[in-house]
């Protein structure tokens, strides 16, 4: 059993200007590549799930030596398998805001959408060095919006996040997701970012979750 690098569902200068596409091509076929390859070797001769998000949903099933490269690495791929999804041109149901249920949720449990926007963009602004921010779904089936450090996953639970629930929107913050159009500029990058969010999947996504 091998996981593999899923194709990007659009071409590498779709999400442009917000994205360009070398930072595309660069961002999916170099780094996601690298986390696939690296997870692979990591599992190499373990028993463990074909489903990436019940893989690192259940670290402590890992060997110990192992766990590290798998939260690592599992975390890489579940991620960016998020990420490619939840993003779209502004031609192709990118940006604006989200409506149906999942809007409706945004205002009842997170104060409406540009509370929600203020916080997710605070989210990913404030974490410290590499991470994501998300929106996600908690155990009582409520909206919430955190960020992790690193490759970590909402998913890994309490023992390993700070805020454990389901995402349904990812937004990468690593320097490589935007350093060759945005340099040092962070919050230009993150401002950006939601005129390419597509919601339908978001809502998709959030249907699922519940």
């Amino acid at each position: 059993m091998a996981f593999t690098l899923p194709d990007l569902p659009y071409a590498f200068n779709a999400l442009e200007p917000v994205i360009d596409a070398k930072t595309m091509e660069i961002h999916h076929d170099k780094h996601h590549n690298a986390y696939v390859t690296n997870l692979n070797g990591a599992i190499d001769g373990l028993s463990v799930s074909d489903d990436i998000n019940a893989l690192i949903t259940n670290l402590g099933d890992i060997p110990e030596d192992k766990r590290g490269a798998v939260r690592n690495n599992g975390g890489g791929h579940a991620n960016h398998s998020l990420f490619w999804q939840i993003l779209a041109t502004p031609g192709a149901g990118g940006g604006g805001q989200p409506s149906g249920e999942l809007g409706a949720a945004i205002d009842s449990d997170l104060g409406g959408f540009a509370k929600f926007q203020e916080a997710f963009s605070a989210a990913g602004a404030t974490r410290f060095g590499s991470g994501w921010a998300w929106l996600g779904v908690n155990s009582g089936n409520k909206l919430c919006v955190c960020s992790t450090p690193n490759q970590d996953n909402p998913q890994m639970g309490s023992s390993v996040v700070d805020c454990p629930c389901t995402p349904i929107l990812g937004m990468d913050v690593w320097e490589h997701a935007y350093y060759l159009n945005y340099q040092n500029r962070r919050p230009d990058y993150i401002a950006a970012f939601f005129d390419v969010i597509n919601w339908g999947q978001v809502a998709e996504n959030y249907a699922a979750a519940k």
